[in-house]
C-alpha cells in the first residue's frame, strides 16, 4: 500500500470512501457515527487545505484518512481522566476505508509513525472495531472528550 497527500481532484473518490465506510459502520450495529453528510466535503477540503488529507492506494484509492499537527480544540478538555503528556503531538481523524479493505490500520499507524512519537485519536463509542485496532497497537484509553456536534468521543493517546 501507498499513502500520499490527497488533492482536491480526489474529493469525489474521498467522499464514495467515506460513504462506503459508513455502510459498513452501520453493517455492524454502529448506527450513530458519521451521519449522513458527516464527515462533510468541506471538512475534507479543509484537511487537504491543512496538508494533512491522505490516500491509501494500492493500485487504486483504498482509504482516507487525515494527520494533522498542533492542538486540536476538542482534545483541550478530557474527562473522566487525562492525556499521557502536554508535549506537541499529531492527531490521526477520519479514517475511512473501503469495504473489505485490509491491513488500512497498520499502513496508516507506519505512515503517522515515521513522522511523531506522540499521537491522539477519538472514536465513537460504538466503534468496537476502532477501539480494538488502538488498544492492540498500544494506544492507551485517556478519557472523554466532546467533539464539535457535542458528542462524546473515548480518546486515546500513544507515545514511544
Amino acid at each position: 500500500m501507498d499513502i500520499r497527500k490527497a488533492t482536491e481532484a480526489d474529493i469525489p473518490e474521498i467522499m464514495l470512501i467515506i460513504d462506503e465506510a459508513r455502510e459498513t459502520m452501520r453493517s455492524i450495529g454502529n448506527e450513530k457515527q458519521w451521519p449522513k453528510g458527516s464527515p462533510s466535503e468541506a471538512k475534507i477540503r479543509s484537511d487537504i487545505e491543512a496538508d494533512g488529507g491522505y490516500i491509501i492506494t494500492d493500485n487504486q484509492p483504498m482509504g482516507y484518512f487525515a494527520f494533522l499537527s498542533g492542538e486540536d480544540p476538542t482534545y483541550a478538555h478530557i474527562y473522566n481522566g487525562q492525556w499521557l503528556n502536554d508535549k506537541s503531538y499529531y492527531v490521526i481523524h477520519r479514517i475511512a476505508g473501503r469495504a473489505g479493505a485490509h491491513g488500512l490500520f497498520a499502513a496508516i499507524l507506519s505512515f503517522c509513525s515515521a513522522i511523531t512519537d506522540n499521537i491522539r485519536i477519538d472514536t465513537h463509542r460504538d466503534n468496537l472495531i476502532v477501539q480494538h485496532l488502538l488498544e492492540k497497537n498500544g494506544f492507551q484509553r485517556c478519557g472523554i472528550i466532546y467533539v464539535a456536534d457535542g458528542t462524546e468521543r473515548i480518546a486515546y493517546q500513544r507515545t514511544l
